[in-house]
């Protein structure tokens, strides 16, 4: 079994990877490259799952045992860096609902509910004028 000490400081490394990333998942959503922010979803997730059993192991510890003032230091500022990681994870969330909005609002504009004085055609796949825009218009006369 390992010591305390390197328990927190391997999460600390941890945590440090899982900062990284949430930088490279942030340049990847505003690049919109989707491959590499696939890609790095795997090891996000097991950074997290890895990070929550050091937690949860530390927890436990705490419980049952007495705890030194700069293990309980240590593990502050390893708690303060995870508070860091979950600010990044915010801000990616709210760039993916910005951009899911944004793509929304233009299927919005496209295919659903339009004005009639809308100036926007949308066309099928034989390149006609689709007529939801149109159908739509009747039902409502």
């Amino acid at each position: 079994m390992t010591s305390p000490g390197h328990q927190i400081a391997a999460a600390h490394e941890q945590c440090s990877r899982l900062k990284q990333l949430l930088g490279e998942e942030f340049e990847a959503l505003r690049g919109r490259n989707l491959d590499v922010f696939e890609k790095l979803q795997p090891v996000k997730a097991a950074l997290l799952s890895a990070l929550a059993e050091a937690a949860e192991s530390h927890q436990t510890r705490l419980s049952e045992t007495t705890v030194e003032p700069t293990e309980l230091l240590a593990w502050d500022q390893f708690r303060l860096a995870m508070l860091d990681c979950r600010d990044l994870h915010r801000r990616n969330e709210i760039l993916i609902l910005r951009k899911r909005d944004a793509i929304e609002g233009a299927l919005q504009a496209l295919v659903g509910d339009r004005e009639p004085t809308a100036s926007v055609d949308v066309y099928d796949r034989l390149g006609r004028v689709s007529r939801t825009g149109r159908r739509n218009s009747f039902l409502q006369a």
